[in-house]
């Protein structure tokens, strides 16, 4: 992260407490044991759940040993899975329209599951943790990394025609269940915030999600939402960055936000990220639209955090020159460290020239021909 500090705008770390995470995300959830990815079905996918932008694995079930779909084609061979199916050359009738060049044959269930591989950005259903539902395929994952065998789902189908116009349908449905949620939910004056309403593909069920600042009892509410769409209800609590990894938005920096199209995988954001980084300690700089720490602060932190050990902390003291030098400032990221001389010398090194021994800080002498900045 780049140094913008503001020192005029800067707050104590204990105002600041109110940015970190304090309640468990509701995507937190105990998971189990991480198996040898040798023993992981391949090819592995990437799944997105389109309504509340959860990603997960999943796999595409080969057929038994000895079957075989009427419908694959003799050329088709697991050893090329980018290509599709080769046809017969055919004499079109008079008038008859050419094939579109992105006809992608391969997407019959019957060829993906001969060839064990299925295009990105295929639309397919999945059994989630909330019920049979369409999701989009993002693509092979080579490096699962540790992943247990209980959280990767089958892939039972790809998505049809009929299953895409039952998505869009509901989706209308979606707009006014979330509606009505919404003026229930001010009639009966709870203390929640409605986030977003989904209808499964298959099962007769709504999904609410809303956050709130605690637990709330929304017991009647489930009550009234039951008398109004007859099948089941299920609301789900969840966090303020899980909010935003659902709804998306705009960062500060111009981007889609990073929970919502870069990853859903929510790290801890501690003050600590982004003193090290030399950011401005300003709620303003630091925070995201969900009101708690910018989750890109976690990214360059494992660099920083290991150029810092290499290099003296600010305020730290030691001789130099015969002259009594206090460290003002560290950039890790250019490599220098600016201190001050109770000479009134300020000096501006490269951290090269500084090495840690005998339980101080010290400062190598200076090379021919390299001078002091």
């Amino acid at each position: 992260m780049s140094d913008y500090r503001d020192d005029h705008n800067a707050q104590t770390e204990e105002e600041l407490g109110h940015l970190e995470d304090s309640h468990e995300s509701e995507r937190e959830r105990p998971r189990s044991r991480a198996t040898d990815p040798r023993d992981l079905p391949k090819p592995l996918y990437r799944i997105k759940a389109s309504h509340s932008n959860e990603t997960f694995y999943a796999y595409f079930p080969k057929p038994a040993q000895g079957e075989t779909p009427s419908e694959v084609p003799s050329e088709a061979a697991p050893a090329e899975p980018a290509a599709p199916p080769e046809r017969a050359p055919e004499s079109p009738a008079a008038g008859a329209a050419e094939p579109e060049d992105d006809e992608k044959e391969i997407l019959d269930p019957a060829v993906i599951a001969a060839l064990g591989w299925i295009a990105p950005r295929t639309m397919v259903v999945v059994p989630t943790r909330y019920g049979r539902d369409v999701c989009e395929l993002q693509g092979i994952v080579a490096e699962p990394g540790q992943v247990g065998k209980d959280e990767i789902v089958p892939i039972e189908r790809i998505a049809t025609e009929d299953d895409l116009r039952k998505v869009e349908a509901n989706r209308e449905r979606e707009r006014k269940a979330f509606e009505t949620c919404r003026l229930k939910i001010v009639a009966r004056n709870l203390p929640m915030k409605l986030v977003s309403a989904h209808y499964l593909l298959e099962e007769p069920k709504v999904l609410f999600y809303f956050s709130a600042e605690s637990r709330v009892d929304f017991r009647e509410l489930v009550k009234d939402l039951v008398s109004v769409f007859k099948i089941r209800i299920e609301l789900r609590q969840i966090g303020v960055r899980d909010e935003a990894r659902v709804t998306g938005g705009c960062g500060v920096c111009g981007r889609v936000l990073c929970c919502h199209g870069v990853t859903d995988k929510l790290v801890p954001v501690s003050i600590k990220m982004a003193k090290d980084q030399n950011l401005s300690l300003n709620s303003m700089k630091i925070s995201g639209p969900c009101g708690r720490l910018l989750c890109c602060l976690a990214y360059e932190y494992g660099f920083y955090r290991d150029a810092r050990r290499e290099l003296p902390a600010e305020g730290v003291r030691f001789q130099y020159d015969g002259v009594l030098f206090r460290v003002t400032e560290v950039n890790a990221l250019n490599g220098s460290v600016k201190m001050s001389g109770e000479d009134g010398r300020l000096l501006d090194m490269p951290a090269a020239r500084f090495h840690y021994s005998e339980g101080h800080w010290q400062v190598k002498e200076e090379e021919k021909g390299e001078a002091e900045g």
